[in-house]
């Protein structure tokens, strides 16, 4: 394969994996994960390819991938007091790395810890096997304190303030080699590492199975098809169709600004002010949200969510070339491929948020889903 299609797979890939988090929450999120921690070393094992300014995307690529698990709560939790701990840890972490890259002080993301991440795939666990609505509010915030705490914080410690990589830690520090020798060459001359790997998955081992001898018993055969247990989530549930103008609309507002902000200060040559990404944002939100409404008035409805992404796709793609035209004939530098992956992961974030906001909306009042009426 060429480096361009190797290139082009694996970013395919990182943006097409997570849309599988909304039916396959898990197994999507670990994946995209996974991904997201090999990417740069596929690249660099497997192509010449110059990735000097793949770090900014390859950050960017990480809050897309986030922004899915959120929205896919508004979808598959029915229960609000999970959903609601899951939105004020996700937009908590969001206002952190805004701050962050605002000022690249790196004590604000041990402060703002990325414990939604964790938090959400603690939850997709307990439901593999277990209805998730035996979670009383005291274990949803004990759960997500535990992930804060004594997950969360050491790794941001580690990541953030003491700037350690795992690999040069282990070969240097662990095997006492070199960066550049093999792992190979590396475990050959350590094999008392096998011993200790051995241990760990005996221990690990044992410790799954303690749990699970206490843990009650299983409400259903073990599934990652959300869609297999309809009572966890608001599938079925009577979507509550709003205002335009509504709190909705300001936390449509609020999330993708936060995420687009995050995106101009990680991607290269792009640093617009951030008041001036909110105000773009908002109108293009609010643009959007005019033309659904204007649509459902006159009985239009999208054959498909991919049809309508399209469309709306298409119009501000438009917009953003007339954008791009005239900051070119001001003279001024404007980083094309920059603004189109802006534009595409707004649409889609648009798109989804819409999709699934007045479904999370019929939740948020009541326990359980209600009978359905219109599919999800």
């Amino acid at each position: 394969m060429s480096d361009e299609m190797v290139f082009l797979l694996v970013v395919g890939l990182r943006l097409g994996i997570p849309l599988l988090i909304f039916r396959f929450p898990l197994p999507a999120i670990v994946a995209a994960l996974v991904l997201d921690a090999a990417d740069q070393t596929i690249f660099q094992n497997n192509t010449d390819l110059d990735l000097t300014n793949y770090q900014g995307y390859d950050k960017a690529l990480d809050i897309y991938y986030l922004s899915i698990a959120y929205l896919s709560t508004f979808r598959n939790w029915a229960d609000p007091f999970a959903a609601r701990t899951a939105q004020f840890l996700w937009y908590y972490r969001l206002v952190g790395v805004v701050l962050f890259e605002l000022t690249q002080a790196r004590a604000l993301l041990i402060i703002f810890p990325n414990t939604f991440e964790y938090f959400f795939i603690a939850y997709e666990v307990v439901r593999l096997a277990w209805n998730p609505a035996r979670l009383s509010h005291r274990k949803v915030i004990g759960m997500a304190a535990f992930i804060w705490i004594f997950i969360k914080l050491p790794q941001e410690w580690w990541l953030h303030i003491a700037q350690l990589d795992v690999t040069d830690f282990m070969k240097e520090d662990v095997f006492g080699v070199s960066v550049d020798t093999s792992w190979g060459t590396a475990i050959g001359d350590n094999l008392w590492f096998l011993g200790v790997v051995a241990v760990l998955v005996i221990v690990c081992v044992w410790a799954v199975r303690a749990v699970l001898r206490a843990a009650p018993p299983a409400d259903w055969k073990v599934s990652f098809d959300v869609d297999a247990h309809p009572s966890t989530t608001r599938v079925g549930a009577t979507a509550v169709v709003g205002k335009v103008f509504s709190w909705d609309l300001l936390e449509k507002v609020v999330l993708i600004s936060l995420i687009m902000i995050i995106f101009a200060q990680v991607l290269p040559a792009t640093d617009p002010a951030p008041l001036s990404v909110t105000f773009a944002v908002a109108f293009v939100v609010v643009v959007n949200a005019l033309l659904s409404q204007w649509l459902a008035s006159r009985g239009h409805s999208w054959s498909s969510t991919f049809v309508q992404f399209l469309v709306q796709l298409a119009i501000n793609v438009g917009v953003t070339l007339v954008y791009i035209w005239l900051l070119r004939t001001a003279d001024e530098p404007a980083n094309e491929a920059a603004a189109v992956f802006f534009i595409v992961l707004l649409t889609l974030i648009v798109i989804l948020f819409d999709r699934y906001r007045p479904v999370r909306v019929s939740g948020f009042g009541d326990r359980e889903p209600q009978p359905a009426v219109a599919a999800a």
